[in-house]
């Protein structure tokens, strides 16, 4: 769609900036009185029918204006959007908005998505950061009563995982001070993924069977270690039931449908993947989040907070986006996702 001409890109960029303030179709003599375009209706029609040809519009109506495709948004997004920079006063009131703690990483996030929802005013989503991708930085156990031990383990981000685990044989407080020890000195400044394939490389060493405290060791760490999915939280599903049209019995469906997709979180784990997976902001707009649920919607996205294991390797932690219409002031949402993402990153970096 690149080979679009100055004109056709100018009279596109009109409707859709038109669509997206009204939700209503555009006709030419709105392009040509609004938009300061200097041409003829008759013109801006047959551009318009060019466009439409392309894919880049449609008529929703006989004889009504246009609305821009999945396309069309697409094309708008990828080469016509400006996305304004905020100025440092801005960024400074939008701070003081938030007001997110790092005493808590996790209510941080929820903190942050909440503030995301109300700033946007559409529905905000966070992938916390994947257990697996993220860097061991501490593990302790702790005696809670007889054959129980609290696993402690602390994550680089500030993530903390605790899980009780049985054991059938006691620990004195000298035998985990010592655990302890060994489990930091080898496994510190790995990811968890890391440790799992280290811990079942030295069980499986013939000199581990050898070492009775080294092995009780590991296979303590191996069995505290988290699970590896991540968590997603949302805040402000509300905000999407504002679009859909009252009384309209197919659309209620529609959007019971909408709510039940979104409980199954894994489906969304594994769109917000996608994002970690590139660099910036990521939009996907209807048929390409691959969620039939979510065809009438847009997600922004983009991952925050970095992590870099012994090896060197730099990783993202998380995702951080928001789901609402494909008519959305996309400038805005995007500005905004990307700021939230950058507050958070800066959290996390301070830990």
């Amino acid at each position: 769609m690149s080979e679009l001409n100055h004109r056709a890109r100018k009279i596109l960029g009109a409707i859709v900036h038109e669509y997206l303030a009204t939700g209503e179709a555009v006709g030419s003599r709105t392009v040509t009185r609004r938009h300061g375009i200097d041409l003829s209706p008759a013109t801006v029609r047959n551009v318009m029918s060019d466009l439409e040809e392309a894919g880049l519009l449609k008529q929703p109506h006989t004889s009504a204006g246009r609305v821009p495709t999945d396309q069309g948004l697409r094309f708008f997004v990828d080469s016509l959007l400006k996305v304004r920079t905020l100025s440092e006063k801005e960024r400074v009131e939008l701070s003081q908005r938030y007001q997110i703690s790092g005493a808590d990483i996790e209510g941080a996030l929820r903190e942050a998505a909440n503030v995301l929802a109300d700033l946007s005013t559409h529905t905000a989503v966070l992938m916390t950061p994947r257990p697996e991708t993220d860097v061991l930085e501490h593990v302790e156990f702790m005696r809670l009563r007889e054959g129980q031990l609290l696993a402690v383990l602390v994550a680089k981000s500030g993530q903390v995982s605790n899980k009780i685990i049985t054991t059938n044989e006691p620990l004195n407080a000298d035998e985990l001070e010592r655990i302890h020890n060994y489990l930091n000195q080898i496994l510190a400044g790995l990811t968890l993924d890391q440790v799992r394939a280290h811990v079942q490389k030295e069980l499986a060493d013939e000199r581990t069977q050898y070492q009775a405290l080294e092995k009780k060791a590991l296979e303590l760490s191996q069995r505290a270690l988290p699970d590896s999915a991540a968590d997603v939280i949302l805040s402000g599903q509300a905000r999407l039931l504002e679009n859909i049209a009252a009384g309209d019995p197919a659309e209620v469906e529609k959007m019971k449908a909408l709510f039940r997709r979104l409980e199954e979180k894994r489906v969304l784990a594994e769109l917000l993947d996608r994002t970690q997976q590139a660099e910036g902001i990521r939009v996907f707009i209807g048929a390409e989040t691959a969620i039939q649920e979510l065809s009438d919607f847009t997600i922004v996205a983009t991952s925050y907070g970095t992590v870099t294991d012994e090896g060197g390797e730099a990783r993202p932690l998380g995702t951080i986006g928001v789901i609402g219409p494909t008519r959305m002031n996309y400038s805005k949402v995007i500005t905004l996702v990307d700021f939230t993402a950058q507050l958070v990153s800066g959290l996390i970096a301070k830990r």
